[in-house]
């Protein structure tokens, strides 16, 4: 049997990643990539999860690049059977920020330049007190932190389990519609995606209101698609 930990994030800051650029404007996507819930769980690079990764591939302590590993990291994952998918947002708000750079120089002289690098923008923000929801797919019951940071500005959230569930895989394919937001890459290689919408977001662009065809887990009325892992090439 596999166990379906159906979970929610409040957000206690208000947070912000940049989903999309537009001009000066950062926006960000009531949208949590499944990518950052597994590192805000702190399930990459665990003990606890007994994902540890190889002294080449830590980053818990210094990371001397800064370019993502992401299959050396989430990979483990597969192995010890811990899927996280990503999160939608039951009930959010945004604000608007106006940020602008500090400039500290004491000597200036004025020389032509050769890049335009913007002093000022505005950031489309989550506000706090909105509510996310995903879901933990794994072989056995596991225990999440309460609290996680997410963001580019680190901001405080709290984690809630709010219903566990077993559910064996299907016996058989049937065609269903998912409403929570799927990660392309890690379905399309053992369902059939009918339809979907496109959430454009890096660093892998994400899909919603998916209409799917496969092997699902049943968690009372919802069905979720079976058989998904972590994948970063055909």
């Amino acid at each position: 049997m596999t166990i379906i930990h159906r979970c929610q994030i409040e957000l206690h800051d208000s947070i912000y990643y940049a989903t999309r650029e537009i001009g000066r404007l950062y926006e960000t996507e009531p949208v949590i990539h499944n990518y950052a819930l597994c590192y805000a769980l702190g399930l990459v690079d665990s003990e606890t999860y007994s994902t540890t990764v190889a002294e080449e591939h830590s980053y818990r302590y210094f990371c001397p690049t800064q370019v993502p590993k992401y299959e050396e990291h989430l990979t483990l994952l597969n192995e010890q059977k811990i899927y996280v998918t990503p999160a939608r947002s039951l009930s959010h708000s945004s604000t608007l920020n106006t940020w602008k750079y500090a400039n500290n120089n004491y000597h200036v002289e004025m020389e032509k330049t050769q890049k335009n690098i913007p002093s000022f923008g505005r950031a489309k923000e989550i506000a706090p007190e909105s509510i996310f929801e995903f879901f933990l797919i794994s072989e056995k019951p596991l225990k999440l932190p309460r609290w996680i940071r997410l963001g580019k500005w680190m901001s405080k959230a709290e984690v809630e389990i709010v219903e566990i569930g077993e559910s064996g895989r299907s016996h058989s394919e049937s065609e269903y519609v998912f409403p929570y937001p799927l990660n392309p890459l890690d379905v399309m290689f053992t369902h059939q995606v009918i339809s979907y919408d496109v959430v454009n977001m890096p660093p892998v662009s994400l899909i919603q209101n998916v209409k799917i065809r496969g092997h699902s887990y049943q968690l009372n009325s919802l069905k979720i698609p079976a058989l998904m892992q972590y994948r970063f090439q055909g």
